[in-house]
């Protein structure tokens, strides 16, 4: 079993809890809690990729 774990996009902590994620024109990024997620997201919002929308 592989022990790495992912440090944070925004602050470098390690990502304790997965769902942190965003989808990005970079690709995926992941972070420690939803605070840094938030920041990320309005720094960042012209590289943000729209979520899959379901159907119906």
């Amino acid at each position: 079993m592989n022990d790495t774990k992912k440090a944070c996009d925004l602050c470098g902590l390690t990502v304790e809890t997965p769902g942190f994620t965003l989808k990005t024109n970079e690709g995926d990024k992941d972070f420690c809690c939803e605070g840094c997620k938030g920041i990320y997201q309005m720094l960042h919002e012209d590289q943000i990729l729209p979520e899959s929308e379901k159907s119906e």
